[in-house]
């Protein structure tokens, strides 16, 4: 980066449901290939960004964020209002911060967290973010049952197999459900998450609110390092990422 090189970080919501995920991929409609093609229209030379991590298809960001490089150019008094003209209305740019040069997207996020949505009626407004059941399950299990998700860290169990990682080591700080106005959501925060993981949580944990495992069954679970002793994956429609923090100080104003 040389010294008329300016690092910004972008805060963006979207909502999922058009999109093949987040990153590029060939034949495929994603949020980072919209808004580098948007970033490039709108500053007329080539953008790249880089984002905190990978949302899978069809799962929504109320928050997510990414990060590019900016070399002689400004970003101009109305960026937020222009850039979000471009953009098609499924994205958001909620704001932009400059950072020090080796910040990092991805590698300096410390924590992340999702939520996921269910509703137990037709709510034509939700149709596309949230999963729609007919049953209430025992949110009191699931609660015991996610507290054990804070007793261990390798969680290849909920990972969707074959995927490029190192390892399946996850620090999960919150998992808890809560019934809200009509809708049960279950929020989760870690270090980090596998493919798939969230999804494949919220299906095995239903699993035991339904009264179809016993709560203890998360310990076989986890133990066997194996996905087909897991639940089925919850529809990702229902899925949100929901914050991402950031070790200080990265932040220039």
């Amino acid at each position: 980066m040389n010294d008329k090189t300016q690092r910004y970080f972008l805060e963006l919501s979207y909502k999922g449901s058009p999109f093949h995920g987040w990153q590029v991929q060939q034949n495929a409609f994603t949020v980072q290939e919209c808004l580098e093609k948007a970033l490039s229209t709108y500053f007329r030379t080539p953008i790249t960004i880089l984002g905190s991590g990978r949302t899978d298809t069809g799962v929504h960001a109320t928050q997510q964020v990414c990060h590019f490089d900016l070399t002689g150019e400004e970003l101009g008094e109305n960026f937020i209002k222009a850039i979000n003209a471009i953009l098609p209305k499924e994205i958001a740019i909620l704001g932009i911060r400059k950072v020090i040069p080796e910040a990092h997207a991805r590698f300096n996020a410390i924590k992340r967290s999702y939520f996921y949505r269910i509703v137990f009626s037709k709510n034509p407004f939700l149709q596309d973010l949230s999963w729609q059941l007919f049953q209430q399950p025992d949110v009191d299990a699931m609660n015991e049952a996610a507290k054990i998700l804070l007793e261990y860290e390798d969680f290849e169990c909920f990972s969707k197999v074959h995927t490029e990682v190192k390892h399946f080591r996850c620090t999960i700080y919150t998992a808890y459900w809560e019934l809200k106005e009509e809708q049960l959501l279950f929020h989760i925060t870690a270090n980090r998450f596998l493919r798939g993981m969230v999804r494949s949580i919220v299906g095995t944990l239903l699993e035991v609110g339904m009264g179809h495992r016993p709560i203890d069954d998360l310990h076989h679970i986890i133990a066997s390092k194996d996905r087909t002793q897991a639940g089925k994956a919850a529809p990702a429609k229902g899925l949100f990422l929901s914050q991402i923090e950031y070790r200080t100080p990265i932040y220039l104003d």
